[in-house]
């Protein structure tokens, strides 16, 4: 049985289909609005970075490339080794399993935390930003990356896979919290429609994911994101 921190939340895309959620991460962003967007806010050249939820590690070389330091933290233990596996060759880089309400992090140890569509933040992850809080040293900076729920033709198909999600309460719940919103807009960009139909079946219901491939043509989906961002 895999080794799961406690009080983690499953995320069912990466978790069970980390193959398929390893071409997701290859369509996310081709132009690269991400990146350059959080380094005018702060840059992470001679940091030391923290990439909380780092799933398979798909992030981690990118980030060592600049940073003097990056630690990886996942709560799947065989996500986590599959992250060993892809930075071993890389000194700069580590990977532990661990929460992010229990961060096995010293006080005022991380510069810069990069978090990506982890399931544990927005309403409810008070724990986990109280340890950002501990292990964010002064002037570093925290950005989370989440959906945009209110525009895109993403974000559309989020509503309709979850017509609970209350954009407007999480907004309040950033703001609340000390975070401010650059809105952005992205794209997914699939090498085929096989692709964009196997990711569809990960992110979607296979009744929702079979119709919004059949309503959308082509290969590319426009993709609006929320990049809260705090420093501290």
């Amino acid at each position: 049985m895999v080794e799961i921190a406690p009080g983690a939340v499953p995320s069912p895309n990466i978790w069970n289909s980390p193959r398929v959620y390893e071409i997701e991460n290859r369509a996310v962003d081709p132009d690269g609005v991400l990146a350059p967007t959080m380094r005018a806010i702060r840059p992470w050249a001679g940091a030391t970075l923290l990439d909380l939820g780092c799933g398979t590690g798909f992030h981690l070389p990118f980030f060592a490339e600049e940073a003097a330091k990056v630690v990886g933290i996942e709560p799947h233990a065989g996500l986590a080794a599959a992250a060993r596996r892809r930075v071993a060759d890389i000194p700069n880089v580590t990977v532990r399993v661990g929460a992010a309400q229990a961060l096995p992090l010293p006080d005022a140890s991380i510069d810069v935390v990069h978090v990506r569509w982890a399931y544990f933040f927005g309403p409810g992850c008070e724990p986990g930003l109280a340890e950002l809080e501990r292990v964010v040293r002064r002037g570093g900076a925290a950005f989370i990356i989440d959906n945009d729920a209110t525009r895109s033709t993403f974000g559309g198909w989020f509503r309709r896979g979850l017509p609970s999600y209350d954009p407007d309460a999480v907004e309040r719940f950033w703001t609340r919290r000390g975070f401010s919103r650059e809105p952005l807009m992205i794209r997914w960009s699939f090498d085929s429609r096989e692709d964009l139909a196997a990711v569809l079946r990960i992110e979607f219901p296979e009744d929702l994911a079979a119709t919004f491939l059949r309503e959308h043509q082509g290969l590319d989906v426009d993709y609006a994101v929320n990049l809260w961002w705090r420093c501290y």
